[in-house]
C-alpha cells in the first residue's frame, strides 16, 4: 500500500515521437534505450548523468533475458531542454509517462544516487501497481540530507551551502576535482572522462536546480507507508554520500527493505563492482517476481 502524495498527480499524456523518444504532456522529449526482451528492469540515472552510464548493466542483463530500459531525464543527455520542470513532482510524472508509454509492468527499478528520490516521489504520486521492487543504489537524496536535531546523521547545512556555492561557480571544475574519489581511484582515465562528459551534457540549470532540491527536500514523511520491496546497496568507500547519511536511516523507514554493504565500493560502484552488482540485480528481480 502506498499513500498518495499531498499534491495530486498531473494528467500524463504522450504523443507520437521519434524512435526511442517519448513526448510528455508539457512537450518535453525524453530519450530512452530499450535493450532485450523479457522481465523489465528500469534503470534511473544519478544526478547529471544519463542512460549511457548503465551500459555495463544493461548489456549483460539483456543477454540473460531481461528487458533493460533507461532514459535521460529532462535537460540531460539526449533529452530536450525545456527550461523548466526541475522539481520532484515533474520528474516523477516524466517517469510515469515513460512507464506508461512503454507499458512496463512488473518492473524492477534500479535507482542510483539522486534518482532514489525520483522513484520515491513516483511511488507516492502514482502508486506501485506497475512496480514490483526497487533497488536503491548508493542513494543520495533520501531520507533527508540536512543535519537537524531530529536528523543527527545528516550533513551540516553550512557544508551543503559551501558545496553548492562551489558548484555554481565552476560546475565542470567541481566535477573534475571529485572524479577520482567518485570511483575511489578504481576507475581508468577513460571511464572518468566518459563520466565527466555525461555530466557536462546536463544543462547548467538542471545541475544547479536538482542539486538544490536534493539538499533541501525532506522525504521522511513519504517513506513511511511505502511497502514496495526495497534492496539498498551502498559502498563503504563512498566519498560522495556515506551510507550512514542515506541508506542506513532510509532503510529503517521503509516497511520492506534490507541493506547490503559492498566492501571498498565507491559511489561509482555500478562500474567498479559491476559483476557483483549485476548478480545482485538479477537475484533481486527473481525474488520479487509477481505470480
Amino acid at each position: 500500500m502506498v499513500h498518495a502524495h499531498a499534491i495530486a498527480p498531473r494528467h500524463v499524456e504522450t504523443t507520437a515521437a521519434r524512435p526511442n523518444y517519448i513526448t510528455t504532456a508539457d512537450g518535453t522529449e525524453l530519450f530512452y534505450r530499450d535493450w532485450g526482451r523479457g522481465r523489465p528492469l528500469l534503470f534511473l540515472s544519478g544526478w547529471t548523468l544519463n542512460s549511457a552510464m548503465w551500459g555495463y548493466q544493461m548489456h549483460p542483463l539483456a543477454a540473460q533475458g531481461f528487458r533493460c530500459v533507461a532514459y535521460d531525464r529532462r535537460g540531460h543527455g539526449l533529452s530536450s531542454d525545456p527550461g523548466c520542470g526541475y522539481d520532484y513532482d515533474t520528474l516523477a510524472d516524466d517517469l510515469a509517462a515513460l512507464i506508461e508509454a512503454l507499458d512496463l509492468r512488473d518492473v524492477v527499478v534500479v535507482a542510483h544516487s539522486f534518482s532514489s528520490a525520483e522513484i520515491v516521489r513516483y511511488l507516492t504520486r502514482h502508486g506501485d501497481k506497475r512496480i514490483s521492487g526497487v533497488l536503491m543504489l548508493a542513494p543520495a537524496a533520501i531520507p533527508f540530507l540536512i543535519k537537524t536535531d531530529d536528523n543527527p546523521s545528516g550533513i551540516p547545512s553550512e557544508w551543503l551551502l559551501a558545496n553548492e556555492t562551489e558548484l555554481k561557480d565552476d560546475f565542470s571544475g567541481w566535477a573534475e576535482r571529485r572524479s577520482q574519489a567518485y570511483f575511489a581511484h578504481q576507475g581508468s582515465r577513460g571511464i572518468i572522462d566518459a563520466t565527466l562528459a555525461m555530466m557536462n551534457q546536463a544543462t547548467y540549470q538542471a545541475a544547479i536546480e536538482l542539486a538544490d532540491i536534493q539538499a533541501t527536500t525532506d522525504f521522511r514523511p513519504e517513506l513511511v507507508g511505502i511497502a514496495t520491496p526495497m534492496l539498498f546497496i551502498h559502498g563503504d568507500a563512498d566519498a560522495s554520500i556515506p551510507l550512514e547519511v542515506t541508506s542506513k536511516p532510509a532503510c529503517d523507514l521503509f516497511e520492506n527493505a534490507r541493506l547490503v554493504i559492498y566492501k571498498d565500493a565507491p559511489h561509482g560502484l555500478y562500474f567498479t563492482h559491476k559483476f557483483q552488482l549485476n548478480r545482485d540485480i538479477a537475484d533481486f528481480a527473481s525474488s520479487v517476481q509477481r505470480a
